[in-house]
């Protein structure tokens, strides 16, 4: 079995920064397990863990919405929590598409992937970036206030230009993500 999931990778540029404002949340010294800045990425579809045969399948279905969604901008912008701020469990940075076409695009996986067996998610696709979660309640009020100082923080504009199928392996010193196939947005190669 295979754990999967559909993701954007993030490039290096946002990814320092991320690492820098990380900096800052870890300061508060919060009892929270922080994602490596490498390993950050939007999620599109957790698959969960598949058979290695059902890999092609997968792609094929979403070769059309692929190949018939163009290349996008997305804006890094702002870190919150989930559920709230005042109760922080996740921390992330928020993704922002003027056009939305993040949206659009994540629906037509989903709906894609559903007609070969995968359940929809129930909660509304919101995209972000998760920084870290929270173990413990310990140092919460303290990392409160230093996500305050960067609720409009701005990590950069970036162009998505492919989705890719990844493999993750689960080890004690963090996941390991290793691309299965990549798909180039807008038919490209």
């Amino acid at each position: 079995m295979i754990r999967s999931f559909l993701a954007i990778e993030l490039p290096k540029t946002i990814q320092k920064k991320i690492e820098e404002v990380q900096g800052d949340l870890r300061s508060s010294r919060a009892d929270v397990r922080w994602v490596s800045p490498e390993k950050i990425h939007l999620t599109l579809k957790f698959l969960g863990n598949i058979e290695e045969s059902r890999i092609e399948p997968i792609v094929t279905s979403i070769e059309e919405p692929t190949r018939t969604t163009p290349p996008f901008m997305l804006m890094a912008r702002g870190v919150g929590a989930f559920p709230h701020l005042k109760n922080p469990r996740v921390i992330w940075i928020g993704l922002q598409d003027e056009k939305g076409v993040i949206f659009s695009f994540q629906k037509k996986l989903e709906k894609e992937l559903e007609k070969i067996g995968f359940e929809p998610e129930h909660r509304s696709f919101q995209a972000h970036l998760t920084l870290g979660r929270m173990k413990s309640s310990r140092g919460r009020d303290g990392l409160i206030g230093t996500v305050e100082r960067h609720l409009e923080e701005e990590f950069g504009a970036f162009q998505v230009e492919q989705v890719i199928l990844f493999k993750s392996d689960l080890k004690p010193s963090g996941p390991i993500y290793t691309p299965l196939r990549t798909l180039a947005l807008g038919g490209r190669d």
